[in-house]
């Protein structure tokens, strides 16, 4: 598996992104939150796109803000073939970081995966 996060795969499209956020659904691992919502086969030719927000609202300043969409970005590089194996039609999703505490790579890492896992849990008792 290549761990790649191509141009193709980021989420740019405004209608989409406030598609998420009508309409999208969540799960969170304290203090990751991940929204999603299915897209339409013949939007996108990418199985996924995904956007990471870090909120102003804990984070003031713009290096900060950046440092933990790098990390946010990195682990879900690392990681999602996780989502790749557990979706067979396309998704658009926002990964979102919650929180004032500055946590460490590996404690985000940990708390991605684990997050990753609840999003393949909460779609697999959906199709039941």
């Amino acid at each position: 598996m290549k761990h790649t996060y191509p141009k193709t795969e980021k989420l740019k499209s405004r209608s989409t992104i406030d598609l998420l956020f009508s309409q999208g659904k969540s799960v969170s691992k304290y203090p990751l939150r991940l929204v999603y919502v299915p897209l339409e086969s013949d939007e996108s030719d990418e199985k996924i796109k995904m956007g990471v927000s870090v909120s102003k609202k804990y984070f003031k300043k713009a290096v900060d803000r950046n440092y933990f969409k790098r990390v946010l970005r990195e682990t879900y590089r690392l990681n999602k073939n996780m989502l790749l194996d557990t979706t067979d039609k396309p998704y658009a999703f926002m990964f979102l970081y919650q929180t004032k505490e500055r946590l460490s790579y590996q404690e985000i890492e940990e708390k991605t995966v684990q997050l990753f896992e609840k999003f393949a849990d909460s779609i697999q008792n959906k199709e039941l």
